[in-house]
């Protein structure tokens, strides 16, 4: 488990060997210390100087705003996101207002694939995270969010083929990518529809919990194997560890309904303290930040804060 003693200096000092990504999110997460400084030089160094130098004229990356699949912008920006880069970036802020005057469709969500009239529900809550973290206007995320909103299911989810195929269950994957969306939405101060949308974040928690973050709601099996896997970056995959870092980020109370994801998360702890990058969703790349198989600084810091949250919960071992 996570703790302030030395046992942990440790680790402390091998994921602040890591990229300025990592030292900064270490400081500000594990040790409480937002290092502003530190923040500022993620643009202009290691991954996040890499991400950016590789923009193109026109402001994208890869060839457009959706392909190739891994490497297109929208990709790229929930990359850049996740990094905690400073947000003050015209060129980024330049590129998403380019984004929500090209790319909506006629159901106003962001909809890049020009064969299919409809938005998809995945797209767009990574859509909507990303753009909030960047702090774009608001009046153009309106349409967005209308959609966004209503794609909620009698369940209390989330389905990106809901508007398609006609699914009647949520998805695990397109739940969370909507929440961490919403959830971004309003750390960031927008106000449009703000009732509605907290009444989203609660039924879409209600949903993760309904599940304990992997097990069917009516057999108790487990789900898909997949969401044991701890990967990153996700994309809009769904693992347990992206969920329990969605809700120590979003500061939801302990709930019961963790506690076996919890546990799942400490029997793949390292008896060094670290977690592994146990896979690598496939595809193209810009570059490699971690190799599948060997022990992992994303995945240990993401471990160690949720912890750090909830460890209080746990019996001890």
């Amino acid at each position: 488990m996570y703790n302030s003693s030395s046992e942990n200096t440790d680790l402390i000092n091998w994921l602040l060997e890591g990229d300025i990504s990592l030292q900064y999110q270490t400081k500000r997460d594990l040790l409480g210390y937002d290092d502003l400084k530190l923040r500022q030089r993620i643009r202009s160094e290691g991954w996040g100087q890499a991400f950016l130098s590789r923009q193109k004229a026109d402001g994208h990356w890869g060839i457009r705003f959706y392909q190739p699949k891994w490497i297109s912008t929208h990709y790229t920006l929930l990359d850049i996101r996740n990094l905690n880069i400073d947000p003050s970036i015209p060129r980024i802020d330049s590129i998403l207002t380019k984004i929500l005057k090209e790319e909506k469709g006629r159901d106003g969500g962001i909809c890049p694939i020009g064969s299919v009239p409809l938005s998809d529900v995945c797209i767009n809550g990574m859509f909507l995270n990303y753009a909030c973290y960047f702090r774009v206007q608001e009046e153009p995320l309106h349409s967005v969010v209308d959609f966004l909103l209503t794609q909620r299911m009698k369940d209390g989810g989330f389905n990106c083929r809901s508007n398609r195929s006609g699914a009647v269950h949520s998805s695990m994957h397109s739940t969370l990518s909507v929440l961490e969306g919403f959830v971004e939405y309003e750390k960031n101060g927008y106000s449009y529809r703000s009732g509605e949308i907290k009444e989203a974040i609660r039924s879409g928690n209600e949903f993760l919990l309904k599940h304990h973050l992997y097990l069917s709601d009516r057999t108790g099996a487990i789900i898909r194997k997949e969401f044991l896997k701890l990967t990153f970056p996700s994309r809009w995959r769904y693992d347990i560890l992206r969920a329990l870092d969605y809700f120590q980020y979003s500061r939801v109370p302990y709930d019961s309904r963790m506690l076996e994801a919890l546990h799942y998360l400490l029997k793949k702890r390292n008896p060094n303290g670290t977690w592994n990058m146990q896979a690598k969703h496939p595809g193209e790349v810009h570059f490699e930040m971690e190799k599948a198989g060997q022990k992992s600084r994303w995945n240990t810091l993401r471990a160690l804060r949720v912890l750090k949250q909830y460890e209080a919960f746990l019996s001890p071992e």
